[in-house]
């Protein structure tokens, strides 16, 4: 990780993650694995260099999980990274702007 930038994440992220975690292992057996595997080190692409990364709406930028139909919502705030939501790519655009608004960080 960049010692130029902290990392938090908000509060329902963790939610967020267990249920996406439970439903990939209720549907096969390490699939659960394998997708927070492919989150961290999403995480880790966002940290070396946050604003490579497209701005989607106002100040959150969004990071494409691979193989898995997933992004990543973040903001920056000077050397702070905060990971606002993870949302599939089915949902609809002006709900996850929505989640995202009522997210405070």
């Amino acid at each position: 990780m960049s010692s130029d930038h902290s990392l938090r994440f908000h509060p329902e992220v963790e939610g967020d993650l267990q249920k996406i975690y439970s439903w990939y292992e209720e549907n096969l057996t390490g699939l659960g694995h394998d997708f927070l595997q492919i989150f961290y080190s999403s995480i880790e692409m966002i940290t070396e260099n946050p604003l490579q990364f497209p701005k989607i709406y106002k100040n959150y930028h969004r990071y494409l999980l691979r193989k898995f139909p997933y992004a990543l919502y973040y903001i920056v705030k000077n050397d702070l990274i905060i990971v606002m939501g993870i949302f599939h790519h089915s949902r609809d655009p002006k709900k996850i702007k929505s989640a995202l608004v009522n997210r405070t960080d």
